[in-house]
């Protein structure tokens, strides 16, 4: 069975791995029953002003406003599978942990977690303060993923795309998604 996928990109710094998570979900569609997304206002200045583009609008997925709680996975019934956000701000991993659904992105990770679906954060700050580590351990007790963007180099990646890919191809694999990435010592 195809998967249904929430993608939220925050105001974080680290447009480059929303892109590449966008650009990997387009390469394995066939996977993938839908791929909603919401993104802030914010993110799509910083995707403006670290990739030189507006190219997120140009994506085959459904585009939802942020405070559009009329969007089927504004309720746990429309049955979505995962929700990545991607990249996560510290702000918004602090209204999840402390159950504040103020936003559409917030509702949906919410939802995710009442209904025991797989929620990912791939979160972007450096370094943690105690607050955020706190946040951190919140979500993850009430069955949340963190999966800090923190790329890895033995796949000796060339360029920022491949690098952001290390990560993301990380949260591919967390979404139960058939991956064709580099695997350590795999023969």
């Amino acid at each position: 069975m195809n998967k249904k996928i929430i993608v939220s990109v925050s105001g974080a710094s680290g447009a480059i791995y929303a892109k590449v998570l966008f650009d990997k979900l387009a390469k394995y569609s066939k996977q993938i029953e839908k791929v909603a997304v919401v993104l802030s206002d914010n993110a799509k200045d910083v995707w403006k002003y670290e990739l030189d583009n507006e190219d997120y609008a140009t994506y085959p997925f459904d585009f939802y406003k942020k405070n559009d709680f009329y969007a089927p996975f504004a309720s746990g019934s429309a049955k979505y599978d995962t929700m990545i956000i991607c990249p996560c701000s510290m702000g918004t991993l602090g209204r999840i942990a402390g159950g504040i659904s103020n936003d559409l992105t917030t509702r949906a990770a919410d939802v995710v977690l009442k209904e025991r679906r797989k929620l990912i954060l791939v979160v972007r700050e450096t370094p943690y303060n105690m607050i955020h580590i706190n946040n951190m351990k919140a979500v993850t007790d009430a069955g949340g993923i963190i999966c800090p963007a923190s790329p890895s180099f033995y796949s000796k990646p060339q360029n920022f795309e491949q690098l952001a890919a290390t990560v993301i191809d990380r949260v591919i694999d967390l979404c139960g998604l058939e991956n064709d990435t580099y695997r350590w010592n795999d023969k």
